[in-house]
Order: C-alpha cells, then structure tokens, then sequence
C-alpha cells in the first residue's frame, strides 16, 4: 500500500531526528548539572528555543525572507553563468584550456576574505550578497553541467552527426537532457551554499537579514543566547529547504531517472 511504501521511505530520516533531538536535550540537561559554566550557551534546552522562537517568530521570517530572497538572486545568477560556462568549456577544447584553471583558481579564495572585499568596494549589501551567493554557485554547476554535457552516449553523437545536425540541435535534442542529473547535482550543491554566502556578507554590516540578529544577538551574549542559536538553526533551515527545492525541481524536470521511476511505481 502507498502509505506503508511511504512510511517504510522515511522511517530512518525521522529515527534519525528523534535521536538527535533526544541526545540534544539530554546533553543540555548533564551540562546544567555538571554546572559547566555557559552551559545554555552550548547545547540550550529545546523547550527553551520553542518558547523563544513562539515570541520572534515574525522577526525570524522576516529578516529570513531577506536573506532569502538574495540567495535566490545570487543562485539564479551563479546558475545561469555556470552553464553558459560550462556550454562553452564543452564546445571548445581551446575555451575550457583557458577558463577552467582560472575556474578553478577562483576558489582558492577564501570566503571569508572576499566576501568583506567584495562588501567594500560594492557598498551595497544587497549587490554583495547577491554576488556573493554567486559566486559561492557558479563553479559547482559548471563542473557538474560540464560533466554531464560530456556524457553524451557516442552512438547518440554519431548518429547525429551523420544527419548533418546543427551544433545548436545536438545541444538542445542530446546533451542538454543528458546533462540535466549531473546539472540538477551541482544546483542541490550550490542552493544551500548561496544561503551561506548571503548570511556571511551579512555578518559584515547589513542593516537586514538573519546574519544582523545572529551578530547582535552574539554580541549581547549570554542574554541573548536562545536567539542566536535560533538565527543558526533557521539559517539550516533555509539551507535545507533550498536543496529540498531544487530536488522536487529535479524530479518534476527529470522523471525519467530510475529512483523517480521507483518511487513513482510504488505510488
């Protein structure tokens, strides 16, 4: 039956959450009475954040709407300059010679070095976390959609080839839908790393965004403790939504791929 199909799927995953939210609160509830010092400020009770989170909830998604909306930006732009860099690595030997060590160069730069580069020159904090977030995008999907534009079958090649096809339809007709699951990898890589690189932009002074309240909330300190803890979970949580985006993206676009083929047996 569906139901059992689908409860038997997910089982692990939320065995795996309980565990982890049991060993959490009990390791809040040993460090309070071994009376470690800043013990809250380690692992804080569960109940605790829940009653926070009941009192800011709409700051929370406020400012997480802020961030958001400028990962997404800086994905898009990462997404589509990956992919033309990609188009282009792959239809010339000659172009990925010469653009993909610079590709690959770019990042050996710390993150944390340019983003506060990159928010002095640009003085926007909208700009610097867009490109950022694009930046933080770009080179997983040009690896990844280089590889699958690469894995063209040969016969498939061939056999265009010999009707005289136009580079521009070989493309569109072969590799690009070849390409989509190496592509759709590289995009579930990058959608939780644009979030990172738009936090991290806003750590270095933006009037906006969760990176704000998880700096203020730090500075204040102890006080503070259950809404910074707040600000990092929900940031995860933005991260995970994100890669969970992409794959339902991906299982919509792609629903030839034999575990969407599985699944949709089942059903």
């Amino acid at each position: 039956m569906k139901w059992q199909a689908s409860l038997g799927r997910y089982t692990p995953a939320f065995i795996f959450i309980i565990g982890i939210l049991v060993i959490w609160q009990t390791l809040s509830w040993l460090f309070l009475k071994l009376e470690v010092p800043l013990a809250q400020s380690k692992v804080p009770y569960l109940h605790e954040l829940a009653i926070t989170f009941a009192s800011y909830a709409g700051t929370l998604f406020s400012e997480g709407a802020v961030t958001l909306t400028n990962a997404i930006m800086g994905f898009l732009l990462g997404a589509m300059g990956g992919i033309l860099l990609a188009v282009l690595m792959s239809s010339s030997k000659w172009v990925e010679q010469l653009a993909f060590p610079y590709a690959v160069a770019s990042q050996m730069i710390p993150i944390l070095g340019l983003a506060p580069i990159v928010y002095g020159i640009f003085r926007d904090e909208q700009v610097s976390r867009v490109l950022i977030a694009a930046y933080m995008t770009f080179f997983p999907v040009a690896l990844n959609c280089l590889r699958g534009l690469r894995s063209a079958d040969p016969q498939a090649l061939e056999l265009m080839y010999s009707y005289a096809a136009k580079p521009w339809t070989i493309y569109w007709r072969l590799r690009f839908p070849q390409s989509l699951p190496s592509l759709f990898s590289g995009l579930k890589i990058a959608a939780p790393l644009a979030v990172t690189g738009a936090i991290l932009v806003e750590l270095m002074g933006a009037t906006r965004g969760l990176g704000v309240i998880m700096l203020r909330n730090l500075y204040y300190g102890p006080s503070h403790n259950y809404m910074f803890w707040l600000t990092v979970i929900f940031g995860a949580v933005l991260g995970i939504l994100s890669y969970l985006a992409v794959s339902l993206i991906e299982r919509w676009v792609t629903p030839w791929q034999p575990e969407f083929r599985k699944s949709g047996g089942d059903e």
